[in-house]
């Protein structure tokens, strides 16, 4: 029977610093290997009449203690008839081929985002998905499995974007949580998301509202208005005639832009505006004031186009078209920032109670309750709200 070979103490292995192989005892066949400075562990055995030789790692990475257990891991296995050496590496392609057929976010943002993307009314919805997780998420997780993405992964993606792209950062945020959501009730990941706002990220991040800077639009000083709405008046053009409309009924730009013939009831003086071309996902009516309704009145209609204000391929026009009147007029101000004029006008120079104004601007109810029990739209009582400003903005003559 050989001899076994005296047990090295860790203090005895930190010594060894000659080029060799040292049996360091305690499991046959265990060796530090020493060449180049560089010193390893290796197992020497016999696996029936074939000589192997299994490498264990590098030495103090692996300690003495996890290399004697690793090495009689390895012997259990060859009491068993198993080739350890066999069993590692099978291990190893399967763990690869797992990987391999694992999810990654990159795929999974896509098979999500073609399953979500008819809910989007705006195409334009799918490319800023697209580009924003392209350029923030994937260089950090876009080739991990979805099942391994954890806390850190996600900090790595938010914190070098959270004080100064704040907005950006919580819109990526949020896109994440969505997607392991869809991958969890897909089956491809288990536990909680690490994209998760309340009650997780909230208590590592600041809150965006404490750290963005608001940035409200640029909008024309109450006791401007009537003078730049002249000056509106007096330009010449369709994208003129669009901004002086949207001016008049506190609307947005592409509510105007997609205005259709079809929506207008001149005699009434009521605008219909369908739930598929508002922000809120919901019809609004707008009150026409005398003002809106004689430039209705003026506006050509063209054979073939339903259009209120087509561009000259009679199609809508573009966002551009009403900035650049601003821009011609060299004001300081964009046209959707008229909506914030009216609120201010109807604050501080009228009596119209707060909740009148903020259904005319199609504004959210921010209470609930308010809103299960609102049924009407109040349109008699805006009639009066939106005439006065017409009459503010553009008085008649006489």
């Amino acid at each position: 029977m050989p001899k076994l070979p005296r047990e090295l103490s860790p203090i005895e292995i930190g010594r060894l610093k000659s080029e060799g192989v040292y049996a360091v005892g305690g499991v046959p066949g265990l060796y530090l290997q020493i060449i180049g400075g560089s010193r390893a562990w290796v197992l020497r055995f016999v696996v029936g009449t074939r000589r192997r030789r299994m490498g264990l790692g590098g030495f103090p990475a692996v300690t003495l203690a996890q290399a004697r257990d690793k090495a009689r891991a390895a012997r259990e296995l060859m009491d068993q008839g198993i080739d350890p050496i066999q069993s590692r590496e099978a291990v190893m392609h399967k763990a690869a081929a797992a990987r391999a057929r694992a999810l990654t976010f990159s795929k999974a943002s896509e098979q999500f985002i073609a399953a979500r993307e008819a809910e989007w009314r705006n195409a334009k919805h799918r490319q800023q998905w697209e580009n924003s997780l392209a350029t923030y998420a994937n260089p950090f997780i876009g080739e991990m499995a979805v099942s391994e993405i954890g806390q850190e992964d996600i900090l790595k993606v938010l914190e070098p974007i959270w004080r100064t792209k704040t907005e950006t950062a919580s819109r990526v945020r949020g896109r994440i949580e969505q997607i392991l959501d869809w991958a969890a009730v897909r089956g491809h990941r288990r536990g909680e998301n690490p994209a998760r706002w309340t009650g997780h990220l909230d208590k590592l991040l600041p809150k965006p509202s404490k750290i963005a800077k608001v940035e409200h639009h640029p909008a024309v000083e109450i006791g401007e208005a009537q003078a730049v709405v002249r000056r509106i008046e007096a330009c010449a053009g369709m994208g003129a005639r669009a901004l002086l409309y949207q001016v008049l009924t506190a609307t947005r730009s592409g509510e105007v832009r997609g205005t259709l013939w079809q929506e207008i009831d001149l005699d009434a003086g009521v605008w219909n505006i369908p739930e598929s071309r508002m922000k809120a996902h919901k019809p609004h009516r707008v009150s026409l004031s005398k003002q809106a309704v004689q430039l209705l009145r003026l506006q050509p209609r063209f054979e073939d186009c339903e259009l209120v204000f087509p561009s000259t391929k009679m199609t809508p026009l573009s966002d551009m078209s009403l900035t650049a009147v601003m821009r011609r007029l060299k004001l300081d101000a964009v046209p959707h920032g008229f909506r914030s004029t009216f609120s201010d006008w109807a604050a501080e120079c009228t009596s119209y109670p707060r909740d009148l104004v903020e259904m005319a601007l199609a504004h959210a109810i921010d209470s609930k309750v308010e809103a299960a029990y609102r049924r009407g739209d109040m349109l008699a009582k805006r009639a009066a709200l939106m005439q006065a400003w017409a009459d503010y903005c553009l008085p008649q003559p006489g």
